[in-house]
């Protein structure tokens, strides 16, 4: 009798032993003021100041709640990528979560890859867009070398441009002006210097035909 209550004894203080230890387990994660900030965060709308929280708390208790937290976080950060890994890595990590638990992640799961197909959709139509831009845009032609408009000064410099001389050995010398223009002042030169030397007889001095002076009347 008395080894059965001592055995019984025993079973009950290792029973609440067992109790007391997924008691703290299962109050951890809310045991942490941390986490009331982090709540408040999210609930505010400040999504990435409760992430950062969550992110501390699952690196210190690698609780799996925090990932689902995690993910929800990136789930209102628009950041599909990230928030189905968190919500996959989750459902991974969690031991025994209930139906409703696991169908609500889920469909986190796929409305956040709805979200990335609109968003490549988006991107490769911005994409197809800007080709479209680029190739619509009018090419400016290359410069041609083309001759120059009529008038123009290139044409006019060849066109009024005179011949050039023609050689003076070409022709006699007794035609040129210059020749004549010689003779005429070499003439006139020498009559000067003849009535100044009396070559030319006056008038009054001259003898008229048979001996009789030309000024007697």
């Amino acid at each position: 009798m008395k080894h059965f209550l001592k055995t019984k004894r025993w079973l009950a203080v290792a029973v609440a032993g067992m109790l007391a230890l997924l008691a703290a387990r299962g109050t951890l994660a809310g045991s942490d003021s941390r986490e009331l900030k982090a709540r408040e965060a999210f609930a505010a709308q400040r999504y990435q100041d409760a992430l950062d929280i969550f992110a501390k708390l699952y690196a210190e208790t690698l609780h799996p709640i925090y990932l689902r937290n995690i993910g929800r976080c990136y789930q209102n950060l628009d950041d599909p990528d990230r928030a189905i890994s968190s919500f996959k890595e989750y459902l991974r990590k969690a031991k025994n979560p209930t139906a409703d638990e696991t169908r609500e992640v889920e469909g986190y799961i796929k409305e956040m890859e709805v979200l990335k197909e609109r968003k490549e959709a988006s991107a490769s139509s911005a994409t197809e867009s800007a080709k479209t831009e680029s190739s619509d845009a009018p090419v400016k032609p290359l410069p041609s070398a083309t001759p120059p408009p009529s008038g123009s000064s290139a044409t006019a410099s060849v066109v009024l441009t005179p011949p050039p001389p023609a050689a003076e050995g070409s022709s006699p010398f007794y035609t040129r002006w210059w020749f004549w223009t010689i003779v005429g002042g070499v003439v006139a030169a020498g009559v000067g210097i003849a009535f100044a030397a009396g070559v030319f007889t006056k008038t009054e001095d001259a003898s008229c035909p048979k001996g009789i002076p030309c000024g007697t009347p």
